[in-house]
């Protein structure tokens, strides 16, 4: 926090490192944290709306941290805008948000990928060379222990006692709060994985009291999770399965294991380690253990020996795969009143309570409110030669695919305005295509009408290619910015404006089935939820079109083509999975559409569109078209809220008033 505080180097010396001395050893200190440690709860800011950028400029200016400044003043804001990591996340989520109250409404906002978010912080992953630093870590602790004990064993042996007596009732696990008032631990450790209410209250066993014990039972499961990845089979199992062979071969239990993560966390507190970083190794193995040994259903393990971009060269990798979404937002759910799950592309919504394992209180479903058609959706399933459009994996490759795909591309580029998007299904199937363009010559041919910009891998070129054809659309130019429908771009990139006339999604974007991470999770929500495998891949799949699809439209005054091209979004099944804000455009004319077709239809939508328009069109429908628009939820009367226990808050002051309490008034809930 305090390298983001002066990362351009200006500090108006409020902010000076500090040296502390303790037994004769010299250890840095922030000064910035220092001062504002100090400061305590004076530490207050002014009302107003404080971005990043703002935290860190007052952060310069009074000397204070930054991120444990915004830490103190959660607790204290009305509005908090943050990752969802740092609610699902139960590493993250009992260090930052732990001062959340029950009465919090939380909202997930573009919560249309939000059980792929909650498998994310849920999972596992690493290879050999995490094993290999793991051991040193394990090797610098022995060497810690041994220098306490040779100069303050007391240390040690109160870490001890209190272990014996329980982790939360004698302080082992801190409350989040290591006395500076602003709810953090001294040396700024994520928390445990997962933390049952039951392992809080009881004595952590034997074997890991001793630091010199717990660490030689570190040694001993690290040991057997490097045998296990000397295989040279693949393998699946439970952790169930991975647990009894553990007891067979090490004679491990699964309750110690449990205890592992907040273990080896209260022994680097014991230690004093600074540079928790650098023991990120071994607590990722830790966590794993707690993990295992705590959740015996809703999670896999799969080792894979080799890679599948180079299957002959030999680089393990060890998967402890999350299936069950609920886990992470279960907590969520229990410990606040009200939680509000949105997005424009949450379609189809009756899938999401199926995979998050909760009973929504209220669904709703709204279209878009505008006073012309601002979409145009072009469903086109045939070429200019009448061949069938598809990515289908037997399909995807065949000359006339390619070609079509290339011609659908250069005649949308020479009709439509400025900036084009087009999503591939993945980055090796546009490589492919790509360099097929190149051979027929389309690429030569489209570069006549637009520049051509390319999404990679490499964060810095895209980034780098995302303004040059911003700039290309600013100068005239026009460009086009080939991308992947489920990359960076995808999610978090908006082409508004003149940035982008056209959406062209070349393919469904389907999953790689043959994922075994993803058969994996197919098979237990076959199992668990009932949700038939070839259903979740279509709600995928078109969850992630329809968000390429709203990148076009991000304003009132935006307008902007939407072309689908794959003949399978013709079907109903795939098509009925769209939200209703692309379907209320899609009528019978936008369907089953060859290329031609497609044109004529794009020439007089843009057309239309280049019309100037009254500046009542610029707006949503005013309020008695609205009420007589199907999409719009009538008013309707709440229930009254005089009676709520915090009405009675002035009568704890001695301001009790005569007159009752006004009627509460109808709520709009257009």
């Amino acid at each position: 926090a305090a390298a983001a505080a002066s990362a351009d180097g200006d500090d108006d010396g409020d902010g000076d490192d500090a040296m502390a001395t303790d037994g004769g050893a010299d250890i840095e200190l922030c000064g910035y944290y220092e001062k504002l440690e100090k400061e305590g709860t004076d530490a207050a800011l002014q009302p107003g709306v404080y971005t990043l950028e703002e935290l860190k400029r007052l952060g310069r200016t009074k000397g204070w941290c930054p991120y444990f400044l915004a830490r103190h003043v959660i607790s204290f804001a009305n509005v908090v805008v943050y990752n969802y990591q740092y609610l699902l996340d139960p590493k993250i989520a009992q260090l930052v948000s732990s001062s959340m109250q029950r009465e919090c409404v939380v909202v997930f906002d573009e919560a249309h990928n939000i059980d792929n978010i909650c498998i994310e912080v849920m999972s596992i992953n690493f290879r050999l060379p995490t094993l290999d630093a793991a051991q040193r870590n394990l090797g610098k602790l022995r060497s810690d222990i041994d220098r306490l004990k040779a100069t303050d064993a007391r240390r040690l042996n109160d870490e001890y006692q209190r272990l014996v007596a329980g982790l939360q009732t004698q302080g082992a696990m801190p409350t989040n709060d290591g006395g500076c008032g602003f709810g953090c631990t001294t040396h700024e450790l994520p928390a445990n994985p997962v933390l049952p209410a039951d392992i809080l209250q009881q004595a952590v066993p034997g074997n890991l009291r001793r630091a010199d014990s717990f660490v030689r039972f570190l040694a001993r499961f690290v040991a057997h999770v490097r045998r296990r990845m000397s295989t040279d089979q693949l393998v699946v199992e439970t952790p169930t399965a991975f647990l009894a062979r553990l007891m067979g071969e090490e004679e491990i239990e699964a309750k110690p294991l449990k205890f592992v993560s907040d273990r080896l966390r209260s022994l680097l507190r014991t230690l004093e380690v600074t540079d928790v970083a650098e023991y990120a190794p071994l607590m990722l193995l830790a966590d794993f253990a707690s993990l295992c040994a705590t959740y015996t259903k809703g999670f896999a393990i799969l080792v894979e020996p080799y890679d599948e971009r180079m299957p002959t060269v030999r680089d393990p990798l060890f998967q402890f795969c999350c299936n069950d979404a609920s886990i992470a937002i279960k907590p969520v759910f229990e410990r606040f009143q009200s939680v509000v799950i949105t997005s424009g592309t949450l379609s189809p919504i009756d899938m999401y309570p199926k995979i998050l394992g909760f009973e929504p209180c209220a669904v709703h479903s709204f279209a878009m409110s505008f006073a012309r058609d601002v979409i145009c959706p072009l469903v086109v399933t045939r070429g200019a030669d009448q061949a069938s459009l598809s990515s289908k994996f037997d399909m995807r490759s065949d000359a006339a695919t390619v070609r079509n795909y290339g011609k659908l591309l250069l005649e949308l580029a020479a009709v439509v305005p400025d900036g084009m998007v087009a999503f591939f299904t993945s980055y090796s199937y546009m490589q492919e295509v790509v360099r097929k363009w190149e051979e027929m010559e389309i690429l030569s041919a489209l570069l006549k009408h637009k520049l051509i910009f390319i999404e990679t891998t490499d964060v810095l070129e895209t980034t780098l290619a995302l303004e040059n054809f911003k700039r290309a659309c600013d100068a005239g130019r026009g460009a086009v910015f080939l991308s992947i429908a489920r990359g960076k771009v995808a999610e978090g990139v908006d082409f508004d404006r003149h940035y982008g006339r056209a959406v062209l999604l070349l393919g469904i974007p389907f999953q790689y089935t043959l994922s075994r991470v993803l058969r994996a999770r197919l098979d237990w929500m076959r199992e668990t939820c009932g949700i038939n495998e070839a259903d979740f891949l279509t709600f995928d799949a078109i969850r992630q079109a329809a968000q390429c699809a709203g990148r076009v439209i991000r304003g009132k005054s935006d307008y902007g083509l939407v072309v689908f091209a794959d003949k399978r979004y013709a079907k109903a099944d795939k098509r009925e999975k769209l939200p209703r804000w692309i379907q209320q455009f899609m009528g019978d004319g936008c369907l089953n559409l060859s290329t031609e077709l497609a044109l004529h239809r794009a020439k007089a939508f843009l057309r239309e569109m280049a019309q100037p328009a009254a500046p009542s069109q610029n707006v949503s429908l005013d309020r008695d078209e609205l009420g007589r628009s199907a999409g719009y939820v009538a008013r309707v009367a709440t229930a009254a809220i005089a009676a709520h226990p915090l009405q009675a808050t002035e009568t704890l002051h001695g301001a009790v008033s005569a007159e009752p309490p006004p009627a509460a008034q109808p709520m709009d809930t257009g």
